[in-house]
């Protein structure tokens, strides 16, 4: 839809059906797909790709340029999937010569005012609520919760179905399937309320509840903790994919209970 008071490059690849309101700034190099509504005020710069039946509320800034000083204009995209949703004044950086590209997935609500900085990748269903802050080359898996104005130290990795307290300083790894919480960040338990509504079965809750027991409430170190959980506990798709995290955590995952 050509908006009149809008400024669209022309070498920018828009989609027919795509809503632009007023005074939106869309530059070159940019593709948008079907559906999707760019809201009053929003600068889409170049680099941009973003999906179908998106939502972009006033005031966002899509692919500006990293505010890293190591960057050199070197040619890189921010990539945002189908069916998300960013609300007022969010601000999502493209990627350095680090990884060249910020990924923000499908099915994502980014709530007004979060920063979504150079190289990160957020997985699909992810919840950003208001002011979440997230440095360079973090890593959101999928169905991940973030409380408002939390804070999330760069090369960050936080697990699938995590949880987070709004306000929270993250400066570690945040294994699958908990709740983080209390200053400083510590493990507060399994996200039990959260996996019920995406479908986890009671048993499949206690396996993993069990898991973290030995992480968290054993006395054992995290080397020791795996060891024990891989020799003693049956395999499944949750028990592997903690054990994973936990042995790739470049960061060392959250502490226990304080």
């Amino acid at each position: 839809m050509k908006q009149p008071l809008a400024y669209i490059h022309p070498a920018a690849k828009i989609a027919p059906s795509v809503v632009i309101d007023p005074f939106v700034t869309i530059e070159e190099n940019v593709e948008i797909g079907e559906g999707t509504r760019i809201g009053s005020n929003v600068t889409i710069m170049s680099g941009a790709r973003i999906g179908k039946n998106c939502t972009i509320f006033p005031g966002a800034v899509i692919s500006g340029i990293p505010q890293d000083l190591k960057f050199r204009g070197e040619d890189t995209v921010a990539i945002i999937g189908d069916n998300t949703t960013i609300r007022e004044c969010v601000t999502i950086n493209r990627g350095t010569a680090s990884k060249g590209k910020t990924i923000v997935g499908s099915n994502c609500l980014i709530m007004a005012y979060s920063h979504v900085a150079h190289d990160c990748v957020i997985g699909d269903h992810v919840i950003m609520s208001n002011a979440t802050q997230i440095a360079g080359e973090v890593v959101v898996d999928n169905y991940a919760v973030i409380g408002g104005g939390a804070l999330i130290h760069q090369f960050c990795h936080i697990g699938p179905h995590v949880m987070i307290q709004g306000g929270a300083l993250v400066n570690k790894d945040i294994p699958p399937y908990v709740k983080a919480a209390r200053e400083p960040i510590a493990y507060a338990g399994v996200n039990s309320i959260g996996l019920r509504r995406r479908g986890f079965s009671s048993e499949v809750i206690r396996e993993i509840q069990e898991i973290y027991r030995y992480l968290y409430l054993s006395g054992l170190n995290n080397t020791d903790a795996v060891e024990r959980i891989e020799a003693e506990l049956p395999a499944t798709k949750e028990r592997d994919e903690i054990i994973l995290f936990v042995r790739n955590a470049k960061r060392g995952i959250i502490r226990g209970y304080v």
